[in-house]
């Protein structure tokens, strides 16, 4: 076949370094989502719903089929970074942790997720990013060692 074919659906979710709430303003928040977005539709892993609260996001994307997930991870967290200290400089000590979780999606999934994106200020009224990313891990069978995860 001289054709390749991908459509590999994404979940990745990461916190700011130590989680600090540096994604406050709601209105920055939103510019900061279409940032990430606009950097993965450039990397050509279309960002289908990106957003999250103060201390964290959640990108749900199509991984392109010329890259890997560390990679566009590693891109997406250093333009994003470089962008929001640029864009508002009283952030200069603003980070994304080291780590991230990334789980693969079923196309049949994307519609709830997307949901469940959208609801994330909802959300954590009732659950810590913390929680959500243990449950996150549970539900994809990934084990997590709580001593090195929370950075």
């Amino acid at each position: 076949m001289p054709q390749s074919l991908v459509q590999i659906y994404v979940h990745i979710v990461f916190s700011t370094k130590h989680r600090r709430p540096f994604l406050t303003d709601v209105a920055f928040r939103a510019r900061t989502h279409a940032y990430l977005a606009g950097t993965c539709n450039k990397l050509e892993s279309p960002a289908i719903k990106v957003g999250g609260v103060e201390d964290h996001v959640h990108i749900l994307c199509r991984l392109s089929k010329t890259s890997d997930v560390a990679t566009l991870i590693r891109e997406i967290k250093r333009e994003s970074s470089k962008w929001v200290k640029d864009e508002c400089p009283s952030l200069a000590e603003f980070h994304w942790q080291a780590g991230y979780g990334a789980f693969s999606i079923s196309p049949s999934h994307v519609d709830g997720l997307v949901a469940y994106i959208a609801n994330q200020e909802s959300h954590h009224k009732q659950e810590s990013f913390q929680d959500e990313f243990r449950r996150l891990c549970q539900k994809y069978g990934v084990p997590i060692d709580e001593h090195y995860v929370w950075d």
